[in-house]
This record gives structure tokens, C-alpha cells and sequence, in this order.
């Protein structure tokens, strides 16, 4: 099997192919820091993190970026709002997203560059660019000429000749050509600012990312990521600008997620329905929210609803009980060295097949997903054996690893760590009932529910799970 992704630029699938062998960059636009992130924004940071664990799944060493927009007008008017510095606006909400990737069970990336940061690297880039004839400063701002650039438009489609100048593209006198992008803006009184050959100012939004991309991964990345939303402009921009300086592709494979709607309707600041990935997590298991966002394919669009989460938690519950179960039954088996029996070794053999075939096509989790469900179908079959050996509950096991690995639906921790006070309420518990005393053993039970803790009375002895 070879995997296959679906390029934007060509739009079809190639087969994936790095140009080291065994290595793998991967570069994704990350989230403008001026508030909590939403589950739009939330969406790409699972599903590439699902990309980059999966290409680690087989053997890739990959190196993982994805960037902070750290000043921006939207900083900016968030700074004179809650009366503090842009920087402590950012600090304040890279906080937050590390708190949610956290929340998310998403590993932090191989590294996070900020604008800030990145200053010098970003005006050498708009020189280099100015040297070659492809920007030019006008009025203190720096500007791109697109026209220069005959390709620009290639990822997105769009033709610039049918451009409604006014409506979908600002007009400014002080551009050559109304298409024409910002690379550079001169600083408006009492914003912040960093000195420059075209005066004080900061960046634009498109060079920021084609600046850190380069230095961090090189002239040509394997994946560019990032939401459907980015095609245009942000990634167009980005093309034309990168290339108009490297005369390289900017990435060999482009790859964008769909949007996601909430209850049907599309997500907007105008409809007053986004959701705060904060508040979700609040809400729902962490397993839960991955799951609900690998349940659709990447490219298509998602919708979310209080009834599309219960069925979330209903599903990573019922792979929750089954593991739970396996790890249950492996206490009690027998130590004896035995061997895999070749039908089980074929069934989970197939499992892993069928698993591995949906992710190498273009990265299809639903597809994948059902593999896992498949596995739990057929290790609930075993369980209900009165002997099963060792080796074929230590197999099963092992697979589900190595799906969840790439996943991550379900925790597998062999034992979750309680606090005292339910250790002690669960050793209280199993003194009551020696000692026959079943209203106190009852309450016990439902103080542990209260906790979140199910308590199971099994003839191999008293378990528990997380409710």
C-alpha cells in the first residue's frame, strides 16, 4: 500500500512521496491570538495532528509547524479593549490554545514560531523581494505585484481578471494593480511597531507564514495544511510570494479541511454561533471531540450538534467498556506462555489491513474508524469465551495500540490513578459488604458515581471504570 493524498493545487490524489526519504515537513497555518480558539479552528489542529502521527505510525521522522500570528489588527484592537500591550494580549491567548491542545490529548509541535519573533527573517524576505522586481513601497506600506507572478491563482482557482475590485478586493489608490497584497504596513500613531527599510511598521499577514516556513523547514515543504478558508488568499499569497523568491514549489502537497457548520447552519461571527473549544471540552470527554472530528472525512464539511456529540460519547464509551473488559480479563489469565491461534492472529491481521488501506487513502478516519469498530465487534466475540489464552488477549491489545496511537479515541492507561479519599471510599466499600452491611455499600456506590466512578461486581471480583 502507498499513501495517497489529495493535492489542492493538482486536485486529485498522488501518492505521497517526501523529498527525503524517511523525513516528512509539514507546515500549518496556526491560530491568530487575540481570544479563545473556536472547534473551526479546532478541526485542523486535530485532523493534522492525526496526519503527523500516522506518517510517525510509518517510521516518518516529521517535523511539525505550526505558527503563531502574534500581532495583527485584530491584536491590536483586542490590546486598546482590554487596555494592555499586544504582547500581553498574545501571552495571555497562547496560554489558552496550549490549554486546549491540551485538552484535545494533541502533542505540542515540533515548533510554534511568532511573528515577534521573526522580524528580521521577515523583512530580509520582503527585500529579497523587492530586489527581484516583485514588491515595491508605496505610501510606507509595501506592496506584492501579483501581475508579475503569471501563476498566481493556480491553487484557488480564481482568476484575477474576473475580480470584482471593491467588493471582493479592497481598492487602494496607492497600489500599481487593485489585486496587489500588503507585505508591509506602516504604523498608524500609537501602534506597535518595529523599525524597517520602508519605516516603522509591521508585517502583513501572508509573509509572516511563507518568512517562518522557509527558515524553519526549508524552500519546498512535503504538506502545506490548513482550513479551507486559507486557499484564498492567505494561500494563494503565500504561493506567489515564496515562489516569486525561491523560483521552487512552496510545498509539494496542499491539503485544506472542510468547514464545519453548527446545526446545519454555517459558523460565523454574524450568526453569533461559533463554539468555544474551551467551553466543548468543559462539556465532553476529550476522546469525545476527536471522535466527532474524525468521524467525517477531512475535506468534507462537518456539522455539529448536541445530539452529533451524545452519539460521540455513546461510541468512545462502548470502545472504552470493550478495552476496559480486555484489560479485566488479562488480569485474571493465565501466565503460561502460549501462542497466538492462527484464526485470531487472521482476524486482527485483517483489522489492521483494512485499517491501514483507509488511512493511506487520503487520510479517511471514518473508513478507519470502522475498522476499530470492527476490532471492538470481534474482541467482545472472544471475551465471551470461558478460555481464552494469554497471547491472543495480549494481541488484541496490541492492535488497538497501534490504531489509537495514530487516533487517540480512547485512554489506555492499565490503571487510572484515583485520589485518596475514592481509594479509601472504594476499601470502605469492600469491608461493608464482607461485613454485610448493604445500605452503606450502596451509598458508597452512589458517592462513587457522584465522583465518576462505575463500580462493576464481577465473579473475578469488584472493577471499576470512569463514567
Amino acid at each position: 500500500m502507498a499513501l495517497q493524498i489529495y493535492n489542492t493545487l493538482t486536485r486529485m490524489k498522488e501518492t505521497f512521496v517526501s523529498q527525503t526519504p524517511g523525513k516528512a515537513n509539514i507546515y500549518v497555518c496556526g491560530p491568530t491570538v487575540y481570544g479563545y480558539i473556536h472547534i473551526g479552528n479546532a478541526r485542523p489542529m486535530i485532523f493534522f495532528d492525526v496526519v503527523r502521527s500516522y506518517l510517525e505510525n510509518q517510521k516518518y521522522e516529521v517535523n511539525y509547524v505550526v505558527n503563531f500570528t502574534d500581532v495583527d489588527d485584530k491584536l491590536i484592537r483586542k490590546a486598546e479593549e482590554m487596555n494592555t500591550t499586544v504582547p500581553e494580549v498574545a501571552e495571555m491567548f497562547i496560554k489558552a490554545y496550549y490549554e486546549d491542545l491540551d485538552g484535545l490529548d494533541i502533542p505540542r509541535a515540533t515548533a510554534n514560531p511568532r511573528v515577534t519573533d521573526s522580524m528580521e527573517i521577515i523583512i530580509d524576505f520582503i527585500k529579497d523581494l523587492e530586489e527581484k522586481g516583485f514588491a515595491y513601497a508605496s505610501g510606507g506600506d509595501v506592496f506584492f505585484r501579483t501581475k508579475k507572478f503569471q501563476e498566481y491563482g493556480k491553487l484557488s482557482g480564481q482568476n484575477i481578471s474576473e475580480l470584482q475590485f471593491g467588493i471582493r478586493i479592497d481598492v487602494d489608490e496607492r497600489k500599481e494593480h487593485p489585486e496587489d497584497f500588503v507585505l508591509w504596513k506602516a504604523a498608524k500613531p500609537g501602534e506597535i511597531h518595529w523599525a524597517s527599510p520602508w519605516g516603522e511598521g509591521r508585517p502583513g499577514w501572508h509573509i509572516e507564514c511563507s518568512a517562518m516556513a522557509r527558515q524553519l523547514l526549508g524552500e519546498t515543504l512535503d504538506i502545506h495544511g490548513g482550513g479551507q478558508d486559507l486557499q484564498f488568499p492567505h494561500h494563494e499569497c503565500e504561493i506567489a510570494q515564496s515562489e516569486a523568491a525561491t523560483g521552487k514549489p512552496l510545498a509539494s502537497y496542499w491539503m485544506h479541511n472542510g468547514y464545519i457548520n453548527i446545526d446545519g447552519e454555517k459558523m460565523s461571527k454574524s450568526l453569533g454561533n461559533g463554539v468555544l473549544v474551551k467551553d466543548l471540552r468543559a462539556e465532553y470527554k476529550c476522546e469525545a471531540i476527536r471522535y466527532f472530528m474524525l468521524s467525517t472525512h477531512y475535506r468534507n464539511p462537518l456539522n455539529f450538534s448536541e445530539k452529533i456529540m451524545e452519539q460521540a460519547e455513546r461510541s468512545v464509551e462502548r470502545i472504552a467498556n470493550t478495552l476496559s473488559n480486555l484489560r479485566h480479563r488479562l488480569e485474571s489469565a493465565s501466565a503460561a506462555p502460549d501462542e497466538v491461534t492462527p484464526e485470531w492472529e487472521a482476524k486482527l491481521r485483517e483489522i489492521w489491513l483494512t485499517f491501514h488501506a483507509k488511512m493511506q487513502d487520503d487520510f479517511n478516519t471514518p473508513d478507519a474508524i470502522t475498522a476499530v469498530f470492527e476490532w471492538v465487534n470481534e474482541v467482545n466475540s472472544l471475551l465471551q469465551r470461558p478460555i481464552v489464552s494469554r497471547a491472543d488477549l495480549e494481541a488484541a491489545q496490541k492492535l488497538f495500540s497501534e490504531m489509537n496511537s495514530v487516533l487517540r479515541i480512547a485512554k489506555e492507561e492499565d490503571a487510572e490513578l484515583l485520589d485518596g479519599d475514592v481509594e479509601a471510599l472504594i476499601v470502605e466499600r469492600t469491608e461493608a459488604r464482607k461485613a454485610k452491611n448493604w445500605a452503606r455499600a450502596d451509598e458508597i456506590r452512589d458517592l462513587l458515581v457522584d465522583k465518576g466512578i462505575i463500580l462493576e461486581d464481577t465473579p473475578q471480583g469488584m472493577r471499576w471504570r470512569r463514567k
